[in-house]
């Protein structure tokens, strides 16, 4: 294990190709300040310079995954307010564009509340989710006189679609696991218990394989959100011919037709 982070409100730590941030504010829920999305913002870039990393677990300690932004935070800046969330989503944005941006997959750990710009945000902005059957999951920024961020109005709408979206956003309802499962916001839902496990199992799978795919296959995904079929083949051919040119995809080739695991170098 490498703990490249080990205290703060964000810890990181790398083994065997699985980087594992958790958010660490668990008296406070995981809620998140200005403070705490500085941190996030320069740990995933630790993530995207470190060539070791195949995939990423964004998780939160305690009960919950991440309750959005510090209430208590905001109502103490007062007039200053405006001022303190100009950078706080700042930060935010920031945080959320590096992970989406990551050459390696995000799986989101949810447990307990996964809220606000923050928490649904982050959640919203992973490449997968597993939720234990506990988990919660709502917007709630109408409901403090403020308006989604940290990507939602984008993101949401294109993984639920239109009407869903502004119901989701608009009337705040809380989504149980199950739920939010059916309507394609979660990927996977786990007994509780077997949360970390069931993380754990699928951050290994992954990172067993070739990971330029892997990589390739998130970006294709990600830009081409908003394209047509015939706008995006172009793109994926010339991404198809590319990989097939490597050692990770001629060993791929090989593990297949010899009916063995692939070993794979990135290159």
């Amino acid at each position: 294990m490498t703990a490249l982070v080990s205290e703060g409100p964000v810890l990181l730590d790398i083994t065997d190709g699985i980087a594992r941030i958790r958010l660490n504010r668990p008296e406070a829920a995981n809620a998140v300040d200005a403070d705490l999305l500085r941190v996030l913002h320069e740990v995933v870039l630790r993530c995207h310079a470190e060539p070791t990393v195949r995939v990423v677990i964004l998780s939160g300690e305690g009960r919950n995954f991440c309750a959005g932004g510090d209430v208590k935070t905001f109502l103490s800046k007062g007039e200053d307010l405006p001022d303190y969330l100009r950078e706080a989503t700042a930060w935010l944005q920031l945080a959320t564009a590096a992970l989406i941006q990551l050459k390696a997959p995000v799986i989101a750990q949810v447990q307990g509340f996964a809220a606000g710009g923050a928490g649904f945000g982050f959640v919203c902005a992973a490449d997968l989710v597993v939720a234990a059957e506990g988990a919660k999951f709502f917007s709630g920024a109408v409901r403090v006189g403020m308006a989604p961020d940290g990507g939602t109005t984008v993101t949401l709408a294109r993984i639920v679609g239109l009407r869903r979206a502004m119901d989701i956003l608009l009337t705040n309802p809380t989504l149980g696991a199950a739920e939010a499962r059916d309507l394609g916001i979660v990927s996977r839902v786990v007994p509780d218990a077997e949360l970390a496990a069931a993380v754990d199992q699928l951050a290994a799978d992954l990172a067993a394989q070739p990971p330029l795919g892997l990589s390739a296959t998130k970006r294709l995904v990600w830009d081409g959100l908003g394209s047509t079929v015939a706008e995006r083949l172009p793109e994926e051919a010339r991404v198809v011919s590319e990989l097939s040119g490597t050692a990770d995809s001629r060993e791929a080739l090989a593990a297949v037709i010899e009916r063995r695991t692939g070993t794979y170098e990135g290159r």
